[in-house]
């Protein structure tokens, strides 16, 4: 065989393997699509036959929970791994307390001036999931009333759910203790904001960046960590400080991120927005 022809068919059996291997792995990566397809379709159904048992389920114990749309019931069972009757007591409990704690539907700014004197949380852009970015900063938390601190919280929390994008139910919240020392400890404060986000808006928050950590927080955080639920915990990402603006960015983009990151949104008052 001649040079040209023996170079002829390396060249077009080289190119025959590549072709072969390069259909394989469409074909690998086309099944697995189909398959994600199918776990994501068996997911929905079975959500969507969960919430039409747990509705009539509901509604028997509390009639109000009739104006819960979808969404909302598709959140408590998530956070309870579809278990109907978790799920059902949680939604429950967060009725009363909704009623209770917040009989007008909303809390007024008037209710929380203390806490929004301190100028300690904003709200400014999306991450590159859609969801809204929220900045909170510790160092500004000055400890007073418990109870006008879980309004607060409230009050913040209907705030950022009413302003998710359409099709978007969580959120990322950037939390700076830049300057935070034991004049800000709230261990108190603490647990009620987790026990408020964890059993009334489940499935809420997307992921929490905790950035500029001194070292004496660590003092709290211990205390506070056992009140975390797993699901949360996998949500927290403690960020370094020479790091800082990467781990940000690979979830934010620059146009999207705070400016005091690096980025090009001024941040906004939560009670602005």
């Amino acid at each position: 065989m001649s040079s040209y022809l023996r170079q002829k068919f390396q060249f077009s059996s080289i190119w025959s393997t590549a072709s072969s291997a390069s259909s394989e792995e469409e074909k690998d990566t086309e099944e697995e699509e189909v398959k994600d397809q199918k776990i994501s379709l068996q997911k929905d159904e079975n959500e969507r036959s969960k919430i039409n048992i747990i509705r009539p389920l509901l509604e028997r114990e509390d009639p109000s929970s009739k104006d819960l749309d979808d969404f909302i019931i598709r959140r408590f069972l998530r956070a309870r791994d579809l278990d109907i009757e978790k799920a059902s007591a949680l939604l429950l409990n967060y009725l009363s307390w909704r009623k209770e704690f917040v009989p007008n539907g909303f809390i007024s700014p008037s209710e929380i001036p203390n806490e929004l004197a301190h100028d300690k949380l904003f709200m400014q852009g999306h991450d590159k999931l859609g969801r809204p970015i929220v900045v909170t900063f510790g160092g500004r938390h000055k400890p007073k009333s418990l109870e006008e601190f879980k309004r607060f919280v409230t009050f913040s929390l209907d705030k950022i759910c009413a302003r998710m994008p359409t099709g978007q139910e969580k959120f990322v919240c950037i939390a700076d203790l830049e300057g935070w020392g034991y004049a800000n400890s709230d261990v108190r404060g603490y647990i009620a904001a987790l026990s408020i986000l964890q059993d009334c808006y489940p499935e809420r928050l997307g992921k929490l960046f905790i950035v500029h950590v001194p070292y004496v927080f660590m003092t709290a955080w211990k205390i506070v960590y056992p009140f975390i639920d797993s699901k949360t915990k996998k949500k927290i990402i403690f960020v370094e400080n020479k790091k800082l603006e990467s781990t940000l960015l690979r979830d934010i983009d620059e146009s999207q991120l705070p400016e005091t990151y690096g980025g090009k949104l001024p941040l906004v008052p939560i009670q602005d927005c």
